[in-house]
């Protein structure tokens, strides 16, 4: 179950990764991946939530034609940007209630890795005991674990980028925009998971759709401030 003993602020941001248990996958086939998308959206609720009656409700009413029920829910982050890799996760959040980030994160955790451990038939932790966090301090920092959050999964078609560069340019910004498991889509006006993410504030900050992806494009063109990245975790 993942934690963290220090206090987050309300209308603070913070970088979370969340890592699985010795390296383990977390996401093994697309069924893993579509239920930690639910969980993520479902778990950001301060009201209690049982997903299995959630999603037997869901699918009961779109069986029968009728209009989905609207959701009493009472936000405990917004979700400014997320991406699921197979083996850890990089959420963007901002503390809306108090102790909503912990609370979240612990709901999350428990939530899949029930459902994990009940579908692989296995016992004990999914995830690392403690997720790492990141306190947002200013803008140029938040752009900056924007852009590295939503090029995250490049390292699954060209590994090692981050040292020696992008071999074929085209192709990344290609795999990039496909990629479904991450709020970049959604960003750049393609429709994927809308409801999960809260993006007003970062369209603020990062500008609209073409604009995005120009920073994005820069980001995996130049390598100076992925090494500006890291040295965040330093300070």
């Amino acid at each position: 179950m993942p934690y963290r003993k220090e206090q987050f602020a309300n209308k603070e941001i913070y970088h979370i990764v969340l890592r699985a248990l010795d390296n383990n996958l977390i996401f093994k086939d697309i069924d893993d991946y579509y239920r930690g998308i639910f969980s993520i959206y479902e778990f950001n609720n301060d009201i209690p939530v049982e997903i299995l009656e959630r999603r037997k409700q869901r699918k009961k009413e779109k069986t029968a034609g009728d209009r989905v029920s609207p959701e009493t829910r009472k936000l405990l982050v917004e979700i400014l940007a997320f991406c699921f890799m197979p083996n850890h996760i990089h959420l963007l959040l901002k503390q809306i209630t108090n102790n909503g980030l912990s609370k979240f994160m612990k709901k999350f955790g428990i939530g899949y890795a029930s459902y994990f451990n009940r579908k692989y038939k296995r016992k004990g932790y999914v995830f690392q005991n403690r997720f790492l966090s990141v306190h947002i301090k200013n803008d140029n920092q938040l752009k900056i674990v924007f852009n590295y959050i939503h090029t995250n999964p490049l390292s699954l078609i060209e590994p090692g980028w981050k040292e020696i560069g992008i071999k074929d340019p085209k192709k990344s910004t290609e795999f990039l925009e496909s990629y479904k498991w991450s709020s970049y889509q959604d960003y750049i006006g393609i429709k994927n998971f809308p409801s999960v993410s809260e993006r007003n504030f970062m369209l603020e900050i990062m500008g609209r759709e073409e604009e995005i992806k120009e920073f994005i494009n820069n980001w995996i063109s130049y390598k100076k401030e992925l090494n500006e990245f890291n040295n965040l975790f330093l300070e």
